[in-house]
């Protein structure tokens, strides 16, 4: 962390704010372009004083988030934890139709407390319909398992940190006081501005290729059929041996005008006559 720490004073390590600056307009400019994109970003932050700051991160962008203690295998084995999440669906139902009272009581029991953990564990990520774009982390150090979980599937990590961890691992760093609830609210609202202007540009660009695809390609040309240009070819001429004559082929429509015509002056001769 030496790069982004300002100075000491009295034994307390100040953090460079250029550095903090640069590390979020970098998140945030990376954040909005994987967004309107149409990807998802994961929210990672299981400290007791910052839950809240995570979950209203989440719910604001409509994001996934995880707040409890990290599940091993929530990117590396996803198909076990989408399992999980389609058993809380079946508990649910079975709260809902009254199915659960068909047990016994220790069997009810039984059930809703497993209902209540895979709620506590999973519920932040029952959104996530597959691997997400990046991952957003709170002090990356104490959520180490989640950031070696992102780099083995290949995911962007972006970290708020301060002087005590190890940026390595994390794609961008923004070097802040990870501890305080009001610094950690300050940053992570400005990278959810960034997650809100994406999707609502993704929104405005699905909007725009649905009206594309619904508005046809030969509107307003009417019913007249498209007008076909007259063939020019080239016939050998009875003269010199290297001479050709070009002959005009006219269009079917120009055909037509013309036996239109014809028959107009014929009907004009005959009444000349008569």
């Amino acid at each position: 962390m030496a790069p982004f720490i300002h100075g000491r004073r009295n034994m307390i390590h100040v953090i460079d704010l250029r550095e903090t600056m640069r590390g979020l307009i970098r998140a945030r400019n990376f954040l909005y372009h994987l967004v309107s994109d149409g990807q998802q970003i994961l929210w990672v932050g299981t400290k007791r004083q910052i839950k809240s700051v995570i979950a209203d991160a989440g719910e604001r962008s409509g994001m996934p988030t995880v707040t409890e203690r990290w599940i091993g295998g929530t990117l590396t084995n996803f198909s076990v934890i989408r399992s999980r999440l389609r058993r809380l669906e079946e508990l649910e139902t079975m709260e809902e139709d009254g199915t659960i009272k068909q047990y016994s009581k220790k069997a009810i029991a039984s059930l809703r407390r497993e209902h209540r953990k895979i709620t506590r564990n999973l519920s932040g990520i029952r959104e996530m319909a597959g691997i997400p774009g990046a991952m957003v982390v709170v002090d990356p150090g104490r959520e180490y398992n989640a950031v070696r979980e992102a780099r083995k599937m290949g995911l962007a990590v972006i970290g708020i940190l301060d002087t005590d961890c190890d940026p390595e691992g994390v794609d961008v760093v923004i070097p802040g006081n990870d501890d305080a609830l009001r610094s950690v609210r300050l940053l992570v609202e400005s990278l959810v501005g960034s997650v809100e202007e994406g999707g609502a540009a993704h929104r405005d660009r699905l909007a725009m290729t649905g009206s594309a695809e619904r508005t046809p390609d030969a509107e307003g040309m009417g019913d007249e059929p498209r007008p076909t240009r007259a063939q020019t070819i080239s016939r050998p001429s009875a003269g010199a041996s290297g001479a050709s004559d070009e002959v005009t082929v006219p269009t079917p429509r120009e055909s037509a005008e013309d036996d239109e015509a014809s028959e107009v002056a014929a009907a004009g001769e005959k009444a000349g006559d008569s």
